[in-house]
């Protein structure tokens, strides 16, 4: 069975997906060029309880037959909180970076390569590209938020949902802006915030108190909780409006 490089990995997120590779590996090997595992299983913020272990599988070309060894395992750890990985080629990866920066920015910043050659540290990302994701997903969030706070009625529990499970998309973007703005991106999601703050001069306290609850799952009145709405939506508009005056 061909070695599998984990080193960089938590141990916790080692212990969720090591059986899931090596299965996928055994079955399917040769016709894998490279396997990432991305995100938080890599950095400190990463929670044995809540943090699944994400991963991008790079095939030497596209074959459905493997989506066919991948699916039934994903009922099996999905449990353990490994999530269904990304698959890609290396052609669909060159002819995707202007479509999806913000992602790539990610994965380029945030990756262990555990098989195969490292295709993503060398990626060139093109900054108007970047900048013309970054205005798109701040326009969505902001329509996102108008939407999900009127589709709440009210409800405490949706409210603190969705600001929660909002906040997680919200990091990779802050790493373009950043980014954007000239500085490099750091990895752990606290400092994220504290930097963009920096750069961009937005007050972005509302979003280190959205993440922190994301772990200490506080219980908030209603009015707590628009106003929580009310900083979260103006900085995201602030947001807006600085990727907006970012020229060529």
């Amino acid at each position: 069975m061909a070695y599998l490089s984990l080193e960089k990995l938590k141990p916790a997120a080692v212990a969720k997906i090591k059986a899931f590779l090596d299965e996928i590996m055994y079955n399917y090997g040769d016709k894998i060029h490279s396997i990432h595992v991305t995100g938080t299983a890599i950095t400190d913020d990463f929670d044995e309880k809540i943090s699944d272990v994400n991963s991008l599988f790079v095939l030497r070309e596209m074959d459905l037959k493997f989506l066919e060894v991948l699916a039934p395992l994903g009922k099996k750890y999905g449990k353990r909180k490994v999530a269904a990985p990304l698959i890609m080629t290396p052609e669909y990866i060159n002819s995707s970076l202007d479509v999806f920066p913000i992602e790539f920015l990610n994965f380029k910043l945030i990756h262990a390569t555990v098989f195969g050659e490292d295709i993503l540290q060398g990626l060139d990302l093109d900054r108007m590209d970047l900048r013309h994701q970054c205005e798109r997903e701040l326009k969505t969030k902001l329509i996102w938020l108008r939407q999900g706070y009127l589709s709440s009625q009210g409800d405490r529990k949706m409210l603190t949902e969705g600001f929660v499970s909002a906040i997680t998309g919200y990091i990779p973007l802050f790493r373009g802006i950043i980014s954007l703005l000239g500085e490099d991106p750091p990895l752990l999601q606290s400092d994220v915030i504290a930097v963009l703050a920096k750069t961009s001069g937005v007050h972005t306290d509302i979003f280190s108190t959205v993440l922190r609850e994301k772990h200490t799952k506080a219980k908030h009145s209603i009015e707590e909780l628009n106003t929580i709405f009310e900083d979260y939506y103006a900085a995201t508009e602030e947001l807006g409006k600085i990727v907006d005056d970012i020229k060529e």
